[in-house]
């Protein structure tokens, strides 16, 4: 894996900012909540906004993460308001699929910690790391 960091930090710290994980940092508070459903991509602010009301019936201004995810599992979006405005947050998977939570209804309330093992790729039903991640 190609390495995105200056060349100053420590190899754990490294492989961290590979995985996209050095700018994601939110209060140990917030609620997360993952759409169930696989959501239009083309959505942006507006339309996620419009969803996490009207679908997931949440305040997105109450300061939650709203997780939404293709039907092809490759692309991720997540909804941020942090009291000043919206942040979109986009990640698409060069190759594999995330291993997305399946349940009743409509959205689903997550741990911080269940939202970083969902993002690191590790698949929760067999309890490792999908092959594509690491590569």
């Amino acid at each position: 894996m190609r390495s995105i960091c200056s060349g100053n930090c420590s190899e754990d710290d490294c492989r961290f900012l590979q995985r996209g994980f050095g700018m994601l940092n939110f209060p140990s508070c917030v609620r997360i909540f993952v759409a169930l459903r696989p959501c239009d991509m083309r959505k942006s602010f507006d339309g996620l906004y419009a969803l996490a009301q009207q679908k997931l019936e949440e305040d997105p201004r109450e300061g939650a993460l709203f997780l939404f995810c293709n039907k092809s599992r490759t692309i991720l979006k997540i909804l941020y308001f942090d009291g000043s405005g919206l942040w979109v947050l986009a990640k698409r998977l060069e190759k594999g699929t995330f291993t997305w939570p399946q349940d009743e209804g409509e959205k689903l309330l997550l741990s911080r910690r269940s939202m970083a093992i969902l993002l690191e790729g590790v698949d929760l039903r067999r309890g490792h790391l999908k092959k594509w991640y690491g590569d």
